[in-house]
């Protein structure tokens, strides 16, 4: 194959060091000679293998901390020449530069520092990687002479093709070699950039990271997980692509179960939301991202008890969100249920026994993500927005009916309140305290009249109406929907006030023996 390259030198420069002891191994196999700066040469060389310092290339010491080792002629002079320009091979050779045919580097964590819980400003500059991105990028810049590798998960497919050309590699390899590089330092760039661009305005009094407005360059990078089956619908192609931060839905660790779906994927995603907007022990049951049943209890399976008695058809087929870790008594419950997926931050040896026996069933652990803000993609750009975290408490709350709510009813208002702010709008939920526990009994979501949610709500109550408490997503424009609650039995509402007919909401709610909470705050939710 004519379009094959020897790789007769490499450097290797590593923070992640996960196989590059075996891979050099293999290098150093088949005659390359290895350059290495730091870290890398020492383990390299504890590994017993001979290895060149960067230093003896550049005539230079590393300088500054390590912050200037590699950034010299003798580096990228070595990669960056065009092997077929006698020109440059002159002048290499001239100023006695080596050429450099393999570059493997990867990069400081930058990401996972940020990430950090309390990381100052200063360790976020030093995590700045700048000897690395350059390198990766002069090499993949020159890929028709210059291997790059930016990533361990190419080792083995690089020592095979190595091991069975002779230590040489095809173009087709250094192109996709290359392409991979140069998206490794335009993601690094990026959250490089979205991190400092979040920094206090004032740098000099900045000692922690802080948020600031929204940025003026909406910068969105992610890596490829996995490709999926399908999207919403078996004609659309999907994939799942991951922040890098290791929370969240996307990075969860699947403990058993078939393939997740795109489906799977976006209700775990909104059942896990409203599960951890609770700081007793919640079980969620969401169907078509709409949580069908929601319960609180004193454990985890009192909790799931109560969310399949709220709705036991709608639960059928969805997923069950828990913020606490499952044990065995919950799980042997939600196993006699046929559910998707399970997602919880862990659980028990127990758990997983009782899970085991449905092959199928999807388990999830998950890392908690920290808050963040929402994008969503319109045609011809995108939306950014705050997450909607705003704090309602029975503290912040107005009363403006003439009955007051009492304390069962206003804890039963903040439970439904939490729960219709992850239901579609225009969205009802009734709720009610049991054992001092919160429990949905109706939810009507996504209705185009408030109204019609306020019917719907009712209509799909599985547990009795008569005493169950009411949210609304949003103000009531007319007092149908007022009468419409109280028609179901509820006989307290939480919902933001605001509307230009409140004064008619509020004489209805007192004609009808209401007490009415106003949270102040609106909580749509459009998709």
């Amino acid at each position: 194959m004519s379009d094959l390259k020897a790789v007769k030198r490499a450097l290797l420069s590593v923070t992640d060091k996960t196989g590059v002891v075996e891979f050099a191994g293999v290098l150093a196999g088949l005659g390359v000679e290895l350059v290495s700066t730091g870290g890398t040469a020492k383990a390299l060389r504890d590994a017993g293998l001979k290895v060149k310092d960067v230093a003896e290339l550049t005539g230079f010491p590393e300088m500054l901390d390590g912050r200037v080792k590699t950034l010299h002629p003798g580096v990228h002079g070595g990669i960056l020449h065009r092997r077929d320009l006698p020109e440059h091979v002159a002048a290499v050779a001239e100023h006695g530069i080596a050429p450099i045919d393999m570059v493997v580097v990867n990069l400081y964590a930058f990401e996972k520092t940020a990430a950090r819980e309390g990381v100052t400003t200063p360790e976020l500059i030093e995590n700045i990687d700048i000897g690395g991105p350059s390198m990766l990028r002069s090499a993949a810049k020159n890929f028709g002479d210059v291997a790059v590798v930016s990533d361990a998960a190419d080792y083995p497919a690089l020592t095979e093709e190595l091991q069975a050309n002779g230590g040489k590699l095809s173009l087709e390899t250094r192109w996709r070699l290359a392409r991979r590089a140069f998206a490794t330092t335009a993601a690094y760039d990026s959250a490089i950039a979205s991190t400092l661009e979040a920094l206090p305005g004032d740098f000099a009094g900045a000692e922690k990271a802080g948020e600031a407005a929204l940025p003026s360059t909406l910068r969105i990078s992610a890596k490829l997980k996995n490709s999926l089956r399908y999207g919403e619908n078996p004609h659309q192609a999907a994939a799942v692509y991951t922040d890098g931060s290791g929370k969240g839905i996307a990075n969860a660790q699947q403990l058993q179960g078939k393939e997740l779906s795109y489906n799977n994927l976006v209700d775990l995603d909104a059942c896990w939301a409203l599960a951890s907007e609770f700081e007793e022990a919640a079980v969620i049951i969401v169907k078509h991202t709409n949580p069908c049943g929601v319960a609180l209890g004193a454990t985890v399976g009192q909790a799931y008890v109560r969310a399949l008695e709220a709705d036991p058809v709608s639960a059928f087929g969805g997923v069950i969100g828990v913020n606490r870790v499952v044990d065995g008594p919950a799980a042997a419950e939600m196993a006699k249920l046929f559910v998707e997926a399970i997602v919880a931050p862990d659980f028990t040896p127990e758990a997983l026994a009782a899970f085991s026996a449905k092959k199928n069933l999807r388990v999830l652990r998950i890392v908690p993500p920290s808050a963040a803000r929402v994008v969503k993609q319109i045609s011809g750009g995108f939306l950014l927005q705050d997450e909607d975290r705003a704090p309602v408490g029975a503290d912040t709350l107005t009363y403006p009916t003439s009955r007051q709510p009492t304390k069962d009813e206003i804890a039963g208002l903040l439970f439904a309140w939490k729960v219709c702010k992850h239901v579609k709008s225009n969205a009802i939920v009734y709720a009610r305290q049991q054992e001092g526990f919160g429990q949905t009994v109706g939810v009507g979501a996504g209705q185009m009249s408030r109204v019609d949610a306020a019917r719907f709500g009712a209509m799909k109550a599985a547990l009795p109406l008569p005493g169950t408490v009411a949210a609304s997503d949003a103000f009531f424009p007319f007092p149908d929907g007022v009468e419409a609650i109280a028609n179901a039995g509820a006989t307290a509402i939480i919902q933001p006030g605001g509307s230009v007919r409140d004064a008619e909401v509020i004489a209805a709610a007192d004609r009808l023996g209401i007490a009415m909470a106003f949270t102040g705050i609106r909580h749509f939710r459009h998709g």
